[in-house]
């Protein structure tokens, strides 16, 4: 499952270097598919969706730091466990319950950003 950033976030943004997939964005803060990744070209999201690499995309959050869930591997092919959750001060970074993913899930995800 991808990891979630609860509203317990108090905005340290310890989390957001750890990620080595450039998952994590403060707030309020648009992103695209190809930040941190090799993605050129258009993507797949996982609704479906088909974007440009480089089409920024609304915020997951606008209050506290987010975790893009197309984008997050729970670190699965990089490290041991998830960076973001190891890092957090106040454990907000946890495994989202409504988007359980195996661990083939993960590496195809992190295979498809890091061509």
């Amino acid at each position: 499952m991808a990891i979630i950033i609860t509203d317990e976030c108090i905005n340290c943004g310890a989390c957001e270097p750890e990620c080595p997939n450039n998952a994590i964005y403060e707030g309020g803060i648009e992103w695209a598919i190809k930040d941190g990744t090799g993605v050129v070209g258009e993507y797949q999201l996982e609704d479906g969706t088909i974007v440009k690499y480089d089409a920024l995309q609304t915020p997951v959050s606008d209050d506290y730091y987010f975790i893009v869930p197309d984008k997050c591997t729970e670190c699965v092919g990089f490290h041991e466990e998830p960076q973001c959750a190891a890092v957090c001060p106040v454990d907000c970074c946890v495994p989202d319950p409504d988007r359980r993913e195996s661990n083939e899930i993960l590496l195809g995800r992190k295979e498809k950003l890091h061509v």
